[in-house]
């Protein structure tokens, strides 16, 4: 009786009688949240135009953030770095479409997907070799301190990623839905042979959807490391975005969305709230289990359409 009551009732007790506290787990579980959904962008953007699950956008991250913090350590300025981030991103983009996509073109679905594991061990060393394999610290310039809201405190540089993250999600989701790139995006997507018989450039295209993978990874390479440090660990912590897919669907904006809150949110409730009945370290495997559970039971993800073979 004392086990149920400790794993039923106690936690929301608990909720209910430290609401400021609650809402405080509550808002970096968002936060949590809102950056993963960053980083499941990357991967549905490129599935979407190219059917290639991008292995290496976790290793983009830290490419884009060493590459970032790597040129303002010697004397850049915070805009002049950034650009030329953004103008590294989109050569690597315009690399991978040439170099690794176009000689592989038709071929089956395991063999892109082993490229880009490949891509992810080179990045990773190439990126070592140009930058350094030491924990590098990055100074956005908001400072990494809270401040009270009714009694709630928030945090000033999650606060600021959450926003930025907000902010980019919602003009992908713009871009991809309203836009005459965006629809031909979504052409591609559908159809490779049907979008390149009305016009549409397939080739074009995919350097488009890297690049824009490229400047999301910058995006969220920049808020993680002005976090925790830029560090290669960096990679394994976008590649909790994988469950995330599974959760909203490989295909899917709105799911990834939906699905990086659901993992955020979760993880830091069962890390507070029913950590300490299990010893702690939720947080590192909660979403993996749910992600599982979803495999079980709902494959196809919340916005994934169920595969139906008839035999």
């Amino acid at each position: 009786m004392s086990l149920l009551y400790a794993v039923f009732v106690a936690p929301f007790v608990d909720m209910a009688t430290a609401p400021a506290f609650f809402v405080e787990v509550l808002l970096g579980g968002v936060f949590a949240g809102l950056m993963y959904s960053l980083v499941a962008l990357g991967f549905v953007l490129i599935f979407k135009a190219s059917g290639v699950f991008n292995f290496a956008q976790g290793v983009m991250v830290l490419f884009a953030a060493l590459t970032l913090v790597g040129l303002m350590e010697r004397g850049a300025p915070v805009p002049v770095a950034l650009v030329l981030t953004v103008a590294v991103m989109v050569a690597l983009a315009f690399a991978i479409e040439r170099l690794v996509l176009r000689p592989l073109v038709n071929q089956e679905h395991i063999i892109l997907f082993m490229a880009t594991i490949g891509l992810n061990f080179f990045l990773e060393g190439f990126g070592e070799m140009l930058w350094g394999a030491n924990v590098k610290r990055l100074d956005i310039g908001v400072p990494d301190e809270s401040f009270q809201v009714a009694g709630v405190l928030v945090n000033k540089l999650e606060l600021s990623a959450a926003i930025t993250a907000a902010l980019l999600v919602a003009v992908l989701a713009v871009f991809f839905q309203r836009t005459r790139i965006g629809r031909a995006l979504r052409a591609v997507a559908d159809d490779h042979e049907a979008a390149l018989s009305i016009g549409i450039p397939l080739k074009t295209i995919w350097v488009i959807v890297w690049a824009v993978a490229g400047i999301v990874a910058i995006a969220a390479g920049v808020m993680w490391g002005a976090k925790s440090g830029v560090q290669f660990s960096l990679s394994l912590l976008a590649l909790k975005a994988l469950p995330v897919l599974i959760l909203g669907g490989f295909e899917s904006v709105p799911g990834a969305i939906l699905g990086g809150l659901i993992i955020g949110v979760g993880e830091k409730l069962g890390e507070v709230y029913w950590g300490p009945l299990v010893g702690g370290a939720i947080e590192n495997w909660f979403a993996y289990v749910l992600a599982l559970a979803f495999l079980l039971f709902r494959p196809q993800g919340l916005f994934g359409e169920k595969i139906i073979e008839r035999v």
